[in-house]
């Protein structure tokens, strides 16, 4: 039965990841404009952002109409059948207003307050990344097809390549900076692509050895996270924590244990 049903909620949040991405692909207006701003003037909602979460919204609750919603751009429902979606409409929309490539469409299904899926479709590079708990993780292609995903052996920490992101908050911004400068020397090098969900996905892909950010919202990683665990590797917060507002890390094994600690060490947890 729970089988069945992950099956279910997997296809569901695939078709909804696809047509979210090909409405934010296909219809992105040349003259594409913020729509409002949140935690500061630089952090940026676009219309496309609204848009794309009300199709996905619709799509599930059409099919699942008791289910509870978390959603980015406001989607808040409490549910009353144990199954909670949440979604990140648009991972990455700095980059998306910029005519970037680094976005996706993030969406997880939570069971009883566990991530069982987790669907991120990145549309401009033409893949999708899916998991369901339990089943490894696996990603899909126009020129690749189906495949599953593995994280990288893990290299000593001085030749991990790791992802990180900044916050939106300026003085939030300049200590996460700080502690960035602190880790440069210490590891091969540093990326900051500006989705927290296809850093999450690398990971998971082996395009990188580690990832770390503080302030992350549920709708930013927890399709990732799963993801990620399911192709090896781990994930967690603080240490003995999982991820949470406060940071998220993940790494292959052998990268994510050192990686945690030195942020530990370094107080990349508070502002």
């Amino acid at each position: 039965m729970t089988d069945a049903l992950h099956r279910d909620l997997l296809e569901l949040a695939q078709e909804a990841a696809r047509r979210a991405g090909a409405l934010l692909r296909d219809g992105r207006p040349a003259d594409l404009a913020v729509a409002k701003t949140k935690s500061s003037p630089i952090d940026v909602v676009t219309e496309m952002d609204i848009a794309a979460e009300k199709l996905i919204t619709d799509l599930i609750s059409g099919q699942r109409p008791d289910d509870g919603f978390l959603g980015e751009e406001g989607a808040s429902v409490e549910g009353t059948s144990g199954i909670r979606w949440v979604i990140d409409p648009l991972d990455g929309t700095v980059n998306y207003l910029y005519g970037l490539p680094t976005w996706a469409v993030s969406i997880a299904a939570e069971q009883d307050g566990e991530t069982v899926v987790g669907v991120v479709a990145a549309p401009m590079r033409g893949e999708t990344y899916h998991a369901v708990r339990g089943g490894g993780a696996w990603a899909t292609g126009a020129w690749q097809g189906e495949r599953a995903l593995a994280c990288r052996p893990a290299p000593p920490l001085d030749q991990a390549l790791v992802s990180t992101g900044f916050n939106y908050v300026t003085e939030v911004r300049a200590h996460q900076a700080g502690i960035a400068a602190r880790l440069i020397p210490v590891l091969r090098d540093i990326r900051r692509g500006g989705s927290a969900a296809i850093d999450l996905c690398d990971v998971a892909c082996g395009r990188l050895d580690g990832y770390y950010e503080r302030g992350l919202n549920a709708w930013d990683f927890a399709a990732g996270d799963l993801i990620a665990r399911e192709a090896g590797a781990l994930t967690g917060g603080r240490p003995g924590e999982r991820p949470s507002r406060e940071l998220t890390v993940a790494g292959s094994p052998g990268v994510f244990e050192p990686l945690q600690r030195l942020l530990e060490e370094l107080g990349a947890w508070h502002d």
